[in-house]
């Protein structure tokens, strides 16, 4: 059936309403913080033979993760079985989830008598039991110690409870009436979604929206192809690194990924990664495919649609038994770490191929799950913290500070959200100082924050990166500043705390967290001296990097440059040559770039793009 273009745009604009729809219901419904403040979660209308035709403009991270899910529900339970009021739902990362936080529920949509589309929904639930509170220890062996896995099972049946999984649930996780609260906000999402797209198939009919649905898939994918053209033909080799596991604490991990460009198609490669890790940072295929997604969407900018048509003109090599393809049961509630590296990865491929669009590198997230028990409630008390870094500087502009940039995009959760829970008070939270990469255009700020634990003794499991790489800059644009942490004592005493690790903040303990800034862009000698000021005065330089880095002199009282002197301090600066930037460091010791085959390294150590 042929449809006219204006009725086949008019209906992918209809759909991306209703996804959006779904994701407003699922966030407003939701009782978790890390769901209802940091917005963890997606929502996407899929056709019965599970291909997406409308994702929400959510967290990257998800796009592309819920197909092998979706796709994995319709096998175990047909779509043409689907009764209305059914849902179903499952979180195994090894039958087409992500991590067990992460919950799909899928509802069929019917309309007189069929299934004409799923809505689908995930999200990242507050706590699914295991070792910790949260269920995401940094230092699990195997998934077992993660929490509750679910396989595709019946979640509702008909619209009534499956009672007999309802009450599995609430006896596996230390949070029952939330977690249930949660599913049931993914109920409303896909209520919401169900209702629409049944209005719309109402107004049109069954045949002209599966017409246009196919239409508007080929024009997406059209669209991907073309970006994709644009790409010089090639083979683009990157490789950047994840601190460590969260158990072996001492051990670079590499991504290594191969681009290669043929006209319209774009393969990636991932052979030459580190194989599967005794910690939890493996990264199971979907969750792999979704940091590959997000770089290509990223370079195809916001006009191309969020449906399956985008990802046909990609494919992937992941090698079994890596940290990018894991065999069961390794440990993977951490993957997001890896899912974002290699969407870094990838970006330094794509930086090479594409010197003067690609930005630099970005801080990344720093998070944290924060669990009391309160013994006179006999209460469990949850809450996260997702760190912002600073975004790595663009041609022609700086980086943003203090954002969730890349894969995973999710809000910073309001003091107010952690305190509420009364275990923590937030002491500092700001940007911080001199941490974004130098260069003509300067990385966004990373931020500094300070927990202390008031009342009981708090649990938590951190969750960082960038502490022993830099996120690299380009065009001679310097690496933003490491992520740290340390702990402040109530006795006194101070003690750093690695990227990854579990343990307890007493009472009266401080927690001080501090994130990377964003990578620089072009020469830092380059940038406007009253930007440089401007900084100066905004606290995100201080005088002396201003001097010292960007070569600019302040007049006396520092409201004002001295044109003269910074001249000079210049030209001299320009004399002396580049200054070396390390990019590498564990332990208070760099490492050498000579035999790593890493462009990261080249391209902080040396402020070069490929």
């Amino acid at each position: 059936m042929n449809v006219d273009p204006i009725t086949t745009e008019v209906l992918s604009n209809r759909f991306d309403v209703i996804a959006n729809e779904m994701e407003v219901a699922l966030l407003r419904a939701s009782y978790s913080p890390v769901v209802k403040e940091a917005l963890d979660a997606s929502s996407a209308l899929f056709t019965p033979q599970g291909d997406v035709i409308a994702q929400a403009s959510s967290i990257p991270i998800h796009l592309g993760c819920l197909l092998p899910a979706v796709r994995r529900i319709i096998e175990c339970f047909p779509v043409a079985e689907m009764a209305e009021g059914d849902a179903y739902i499952m979180n195994d990362p090894y039958d087409g989830g992500t991590h067990l936080p992460d919950t799909t529920v899928v509802q069929p949509v019917h309309c007189d008598g069929a299934v004409v589309a799923l809505c689908a929904t995930m999200t990242h639930n507050q706590d699914l039991g295991g070792a910790t509170p949260g269920s995401l220890p940094t230092d699990a062996t195997e998934i077992f110690q993660e929490g509750l896995c679910i396989p595709p099972l019946k979640f509702l049946i008909g619209g009534a409870p499956n009672q007999t999984l309802h009450a599995l649930l609430r006896k596996n996780v230390r949070l029952p009436d939330t977690l249930i609260g949660d599913l049931y906000g993914q109920i409303a999402a896909g209520t919401v979604g169900s209702r629409r797209f049944q209005e719309v198939v109402g107004e049109y009919g069954a045949n002209v929206v599966g017409a246009a649905i196919h239409d508007m898939m080929n024009q997406t994918e059209a669209a991907t192809r073309a970006v994709i053209a644009a790409i010089p033909d090639g083979e683009y080799v990157f490789s950047d690194y994840l601190d460590n596991d969260g158990v072996e604490r001492d051990r670079l991990i590499r991504i290594r990924v191969r681009m290669k460009v043929s006209g319209s198609d774009i393969h990636f490669d991932f052979d030459g990664t580190d194989g599967q890790t005794r910690g939890p940072i493996n990264c199971v295929p979907s969750s792999t495919a979704s940091g590959v997604f997000c770089a290509v969407r990223m370079i195809a900018g916001p006009g191309i649609g969020n449906n399956s048509g985008c990802y046909r003109p990609i494919s992937l090599t992941m090698p079994p038994a890596s940290v990018v393809n894991p065999n069961y049961p390794a440990a993977v509630n951490a993957r997001v770490v890896t899912t974002i590296r290699i969407a870094d990865a990838i970006q330094g491929a794509l930086a090479q191929a594409l010197p003067d669009a690609i930005p630099a590198a970005h801080g990344g997230p720093l998070t944290g799950t924060f669990g009391a028990i309160d013994p006179k409630t006999s209460i469990s008390v949850i809450t996260n913290e997702l760190g912002t870094g600073g975004v790595g500087a663009r041609p022609g502009r700086d980086g943003i500070d203090a954002l969730e940039f890349g894969p995973v995009n999710c809000m910073n959760i309001p003091v107010e959200a952690h305190e509420l829970g009364g275990i923590l008070r937030i002491v500092r939270s700001r940007l911080r100082c001199d941490s974004g990469g130098a260069g003509r255009f300067r990385g966004g700020l990373g931020t500094e924050k300070t927990f202390e634990a008031v009342r009981l003794d708090v649990r938590i499991s951190l969750r960082g990166e960038r502490f022993y790489s830099r996120p690299w800059g380009v065009r001679g644009g310097h690496a933003g500043e490491p992520a740290r942490a340390f702990i402040e004592t109530r006795d006194g005493e101070r003690r750093e705390v690695p990227s990854k690790l579990v343990f307890t903040l007493r009472a009266g303990d401080r927690l001080h967290i501090f994130t990377a800034g964003g990578g620089g862009y072009g020469d830092p000698l380059d940038r406007d001296p009253e930007a440089v000021a401007g900084d100066v005065l905004d606290r995100k330089v201080s005088a002396e990097a201003a001097r010292e880095i960007y070569g600019v002199v302040l007049a006396p009282g520092g409201m004002s440059v001295d044109r003269p002197g910074t001249l000079a301090l210049r030209d001299r600066m320009r004399g002396a040559g580049p200054a070396a930037t390390a990019n590498f460091s564990h332990g208070g010791t760099t490492l050498s770039a000579q035999g790593m085959e890493t462009a990261a390294i080249a391209l902080a150590a040396h402020a070069g793009a490929g």
